[in-house]
């Protein structure tokens, strides 16, 4: 009798339980449900909010306009941007404004073709083609450009829809509503305070973003600072070359922007910046780089030449770096140096931008409305992995390239300096490589470590030549402890996964790069 009163009281027991979780996940799913509660699509309100029409944002407003979608893109000057960042577009991102019906916007503001990375160290030189390879269904070369055109060209294209509306105001803060944002409030160009509303909001307001914090907890690094300038009528004799100069402390680079303009930018330590005020940059440019600038090609004598002129449109830019931290508020994405910096010696920032704003408009086409906070939620979530190969590669070679290039008196860093650069030139599968990532045309994490491995055994092999001494193996050791940091860092940071199992990068590939059109 006992042993049945004890079963009865289990089968209770077990009965209760089943119930309190039924109605536990029922009352989940009826939250959820009314957290996710779509909104319907009224009369003159936005389907989306954009703040910031650089590259990204105008980009992303013509993409998601051409699907349909009522797009309010709101910046603060329309202006033409006077900067000296972003100015080569790598073939892999003109893949992607083909693939966003963009290519046009490359016409009509004096772009050069870019083929190829002229490398200068010590007197030694070796040029580095972008490689010709059947997987990539594009013109395998980018173009150098003045941003601001770009810019412009981009902001008329997508302001030309008639679903977009392109405005001049200042916005000073996301609406949010028990969690979800729902809108921006914003000044316009004659002062007045507005509060718009919208399904969804895109923050894509550059580096200097104020709004990343209301979105996502994430801060941006200053590791040094580039000082550019333009040399008016001028044009070197391989225009179509990056020059990367190998110079001490930091590399400085040349490069044609149009027909007649040529662009120097060297870079600086952050804590040291020579002032423009009493002289001491210009003697900076002059004594200490320019002796290291080479004679060959017009590069010294176009390099002087801008600082006899008196470093017309001279800009001195931070290089910034930040990691990429995935938002999880409702209702707003983060997109573009706002979302992710590396730092510039790649110019891959455009490039990855536009493949983040291809990924988002090809995942909000599945919904035919928007509205919906939790879904949208959901489908951004997956953003996060499928951006991975193009995002991680390029973060990883710029970051990583940026420290190698950094002359000191240490001899295992001075090894891997030397090392990088006897790779690059050392031709046949090692360049094409190398040069097919740096123009993403084969995004892929695990090839780009396995370059850094080959890189790090080459160092290694610089330092042990020409005959091994225990002072030499020392440093040849210092230099594989050293890549080992470098690239651990990143491996932690981008995610072990995403970096070493080639899945997702072949998937990328058959989804975003087998094709140049839509």
């Amino acid at each position: 009798m006992v042993s049945t009163y004890a079963w009865l009281w289990t089968l209770l027991a077990f009965v209760l339980t089943w119930m309190v979780f039924y109605l536990i996940k029922r009352k989940k799913v009826a939250t959820d449900e009314a957290e996710g509660e779509t909104e319907e699509r009224r009369d003159g309100v936005a389907d989306v909010i954009i703040v910031g029409a650089g590259v990204a944002g105008s980009a992303l407003a013509y993409a998601l306009a051409k699907d349909g979608r009522r797009v309010h893109v709101i910046e603060r000057d329309l202006k033409e941007p006077q900067r000296f960042m972003g100015e080569l577009m790598q073939a892999g991102g003109r893949l992607k404004l083909a693939q966003l019906g963009l290519e046009d916007c490359l016409k009509e503001i004096d772009a050069q073709e870019s083929h190829s990375l002229a490398l200068y160290k010590d007197g030694k030189h070796g040029t580095l083609y972008y490689p010709k390879c059947s997987k990539f269904p594009y013109e395998p070369n980018g173009r150098f450009l003045r941003n601001g055109r770009l810019v412009q060209r981009l902001r008329q294209k997508a302001a030309s829809l008639s679903n977009v509306q392109l405005e001049e105001g200042t916005v000073k803060s996301l609406v949010e509503v028990k969690g979800v944002v729902k809108g921006v409030t914003y000044k316009n160009s004659a002062g007045e305070e507005i509060t718009a509303f919208a399904p969804l909001t895109v923050v894509c307001d550059g580096c200097y973003s104020n709004l990343r914090r209301s979105a996502i907890d994430n801060k941006d690094e200053v590791h040094s600072h580039f000082v550019g300038y333009v040399v008016k009528n001028s044009r070197l004799e391989d225009p179509h070359s990056m020059h990367l100069i190998f110079a001490k402390p930091f590399p400085c680079v040349i490069y044609q922007i149009t027909s007649d303009e040529v662009r120097v930018a060297a870079e600086l330590p952050a804590d040291s910046i020579p002032s423009m005020s009493n002289g001491e940059m210009v003697n900076f440019l002059k004594k200490t780089l320019a002796p290291q600038i080479p004679e060959t090609g017009k590069l010294r004598e176009t390099y002087l030449k801008g600082i006899d002129e008196g470093l017309l449109e001279v800009k001195i830019h931070p290089t910034k770096s930040m990691s990429a931290k995935p938002c999880d508020k409702k209702g707003v994405i983060v997109l573009g140096d706002a979302f992710n910096m590396r730092h510039p010696i790649i110019a891959s920032g455009m490039m990855v931008a536009l493949s983040d704003v291809l990924i988002i408009r090809n995942l909000l086409r599945s919904l035919p409305n928007i509205g919906n906070t939790k879904k949208v939620l959901d489908l951004i979530k997956s953003f996060y992995i499928i951006r991975k190969p193009m995002a991680a590669t390029a973060n990883t070679l710029a970051n990583v390239f940026s420290q190698v290039l950094i002359a000191t008196t240490d001899e295992a860093k001075e090894g891997m300096r030397q090392g990088c650069f006897n790779y690059l030139c050392s031709g046949g599968f090692r360049t094409s490589g190398m040069m097919a990532i740096l123009g993403g045309m084969n995004p892929r994490p695990l090839t780009l470590v396995l370059h850094l491995v080959a890189i790090t055994l080459t160092s290694m092999g610089c330092l042990l030549s020409p005959f091994p001494s225990p002072r030499r193996f020392w440093h040849s050791l210092r230099t594989f402890a050293l890549a080992l940091q470098m690239l651990g860092a990143h491996l932690v940071d981008e995610g072990f996964k995403e970096m070493l199992i080639p899945t997702n990068a072949a998937a990328y590939r058959r989804r975003f790069m087998a094709t140049a059109s839509d």
